[in-house]
């Protein structure tokens, strides 16, 4: 291709959705990546975006709450541009709820989501034994929310890269920075910059096909259906290992409890187990804006658990940043502080 306008490091979905935007946008765009697209925590299983709690309202909360209410246009978008599937279906979540005081709160949440959701999603609070597939509840109460969807991630981050292309831009395994620069290494680049560590999670797809139900989140444990007649069951959550692609007894821990959590998946069998590192950056949200001191760098990295879910308007504000030098990044995930110190 000709010169580059942008050149990204990092064919995760950061990576790939400001490529996207940009190339969309009109830019050129090259992407740079050595192990290639989806290599590291974008190639999971698990693909659950679900929201924050509606309540304490803030910055984070209302950017996460935007990117997942424009995520069923975006991917759309994405499919019809380079003709790959990514999987997406708004298809909500059901929650146990432990005891009376759980309902209470819940029950509260359901105004308050009113508000927050701005009518564009509901929080409600039901009975539990409507439907089969459903977790045991202590309480006999249920939380079902309307903004939670679910993704393939690696199945995504092929469409994104698809899509990339077919808008002129390249994806190449090595190459010269061109024009502005835009860092979304992963946990190795947070890491190497003390800007954040990783986090490694655990996970493993079921043979079963509940395509259209709902997700189930519940005591850390959530139970994704995908659109290919699988079931994602995961996560942990882990500061410490020795092998990043190693699974362990915590993972069969998880499996039995989803086992246990739904008869249904009592018999299926386990088509595969995964482990990644998943990038966190010391902010405990997404690092966007200027990065370093060098005018042109920038940086899109740490979504550690909500990646996925904030990606389409990552995207959005970090070519707003790079193509038109408008900022309209929260306050929360601006990275010129940390940005200055490297």
């Amino acid at each position: 291709m000709a010169t580059a306008d942008v050149t990204v490091l990092g064919a995760g979905v950061f990576g790939l959705a400001v490529a996207y935007e940009c190339a969309r946008r009109g830019a050129r765009a090259r992407v740079i990546d050595p192990a290639g697209v989806a290599a590291g925590a974008s190639g999971g299983v698990m693909g659950a975006l679900a929201p924050h709690v509606p309540e304490q309202w803030n910055d984070k909360k209302a950017f996460q709450f935007r990117s997942l209410v424009m995520a069923e246009s975006f991917w759309a978008d994405v499919a019809a541009a380079g003709g790959h599937d990514p999987g997406y279906l708004r298809s909500g979540r059901l929650q146990p709820l432990a005891d009376d005081a759980a309902v209470d709160l819940a029950r509260q949440r359901v105004q308050t989501a009113a508000e927050l959701w701005q009518g564009q999603a509901d929080w409600t609070v039901l009975p539990a034994g409507g439907s089969d597939w459903e977790p045991r509840s202590p309480s006999g109460w249920l939380v079902r929310d309307t903004l939670s969807a679910r993704i393939q991630p690696r199945g995504a981050t092929l469409a994104l890269a698809a899509a990339v292309r077919a808008l002129g831009g390249e994806i190449v395994t090595e190459g010269a920075e061109q024009g502005a620069v835009v860092e979304a290494t992963g946990w190795r680049g947070l890491a190497a910059s003390g800007a954040g560590n990783g986090v490694k999670g655990q996970a493993a797809v079921l043979g079963h096909d509940a395509a259209p139900l709902p997700q189930i989140y519940g005591d850390g444990l959530y139970v994704v259906p995908h659109a290919n007649g699988t079931v994602a069951i995961g996560s942990t959550s882990e500061r410490d290992w020795t092998d990043e692609h190693a699974t362990d007894d915590q993972l069969e821990v998880l499996i039995a409890r989803a086992r246990q959590a739904l008869p249904q998946l009592a018999d299926a069998p386990v088509i595969a187990r995964w482990a990644g590192i998943r990038p966190r950056a010391l902010s405990r949200g997404p690092l966007l804006g200027p990065w370093g001191a060098t005018p042109g760098r920038f940086v899109a990295n740490g979504g550690f658990m909500i990646g996925f879910g904030v990606a389409p308007l990552v995207g959005q504000v970090m070519a707003d940043l790079v193509l038109e030098g408008r900022n309209s990044i929260p306050a929360a995930f601006w990275s010129g502080e940390a940005g200055s110190e490297q």
